[in-house]
């Protein structure tokens, strides 16, 4: 409760919203706490996402509240579940800074997943209105260029990633790029954990890499590549790795979605600017992606990544090691 009124008498709960084409939607999957009432919980996350906070203010009184207030209008149970439910929250897209993830993403997950009222909370799947969207750069460039650039239409790209993934020397590890592009693959990809450690600094890697890549081209007759993981402490390092990447001949970077989502889309910038395609790895991703009850739908993280301005996602696979859902690759 806020004060003594519940949200849902607050203005968080509206069944009857209509809802705007320029509403942000989001698609939340609420398990309430023991005894609390789902419209209850669904209006909690819509108040403490927007304008609420733990009491009732008489600042509220200075402001267009009915205005900036999220909805709650449509609380549905999960099938085949019990006490779980689909909370779907239309937000005012002023409330939202133009352009800015960390704004919107400060707002939709900031608070609400440690919110008492719930015991578990996962944020399924949003809606972005095209007047928002339009004010992030989006991707620069996609598949048709990395395709005009590789030279292959037709067929699926083949990549794969340099193993071990740690440990190798620069020499060595050229020599699996080298190895790897000249027996059919388009390109290989540094893994997400490769940054400059003492037992390979980056521009060595980088060196051992574009020389790979030069021998296997002319071998081959073929356009090849490698993605070269640009990741660091500082975004002064990032911007560094990258300039040097672009004038060893790289036409792609990589970036690890541990990075967060100012780097993100700082460096996404940096690669339109310089006509460089960019690579997001998901490290981190299962953290809150792989609890079906709790955290984000890698499905959102895509289309955020997306925003930034990420050219193409590591998506994972259905066989292998790690999990991963057929219908989401």
């Amino acid at each position: 409760e806020s004060g003594v009124i519940p949200y849902a008498k607050m203005g968080y709960w509206d069944a009857s919203y209509a809802v705007k084409t320029t509403d942000v939607l989001a698609l939340f999957r609420i398990t309430p706490q023991p005894g609390v009432d789902p419209v209850e919980a669904a209006a909690a996350v819509a108040g403490e996402s927007s304008t609420a906070t733990w009491t009732v203010v008489w600042t509220d009184l200075l402001t267009a509240c009915d205005r900036y207030r999220a909805k709650a209008y449509r609380v549905d149970p999960v099938p085949n579940t019990t006490d779980v439910f689909f909370a779907f929250i239309a937000y005012e897209c002023d409330l939202f800074e133009e352009g800015s993830l960390a704004n919107i993403t400060a707002s939709i997950i900031g608070n609400v997943f440690g919110f008492k009222a719930i015991s578990a909370l996962r944020l399924e799947d949003m809606r972005i209105p095209h007047s928002y969207l339009k004010t992030f750069q989006g991707p620069a460039t996609g598949i048709v260029v990395e395709r005009e650039r590789l030279n292959k239409y037709g067929v699926p790209l083949l990549g794969a990633t340099v193993k071990p993934k740690l440990g190798l020397s620069g020499k060595n590890y050229g020599r699996v790029v080298y190895e790897g592009l000249k027996g059919g693959l388009d390109f290989l990809k540094d893994d997400e954990n490769i940054n400059s450690q003492p037992f390979m600094r980056w521009r060595e890697r980088f060196l051992y890499c574009m020389e790979g890549i030069n021998r296997a081209a002319s071998a081959t007759g073929e356009v090849k590549g490698s993605y070269l993981n640009v990741t660091a402490g500082t975004m002064e390092e990032v911007y560094k790795r990258s300039e040097y990447a672009k004038s060893v001949g790289s036409i792609i970077i990589m970036i690890d979605l541990v990075m967060g989502y100012t780097a993100i889309q700082s460096i996404a910038l940096w690669a339109r600017d310089n006509d460089m395609l960019l690579h997001l790895h998901r490290a981190g991703n299962s953290t809150y992606a792989r609890q079906k009850n709790h955290g984000i739908n890698f499905r959102v993280i895509c289309k955020w990544m997306r925003m930034c301005g990420v050219d193409h996602i590591h998506a994972g696979t259905v066989v292998g090691k790690l999990e991963g859902d057929p219908l989401m690759i």
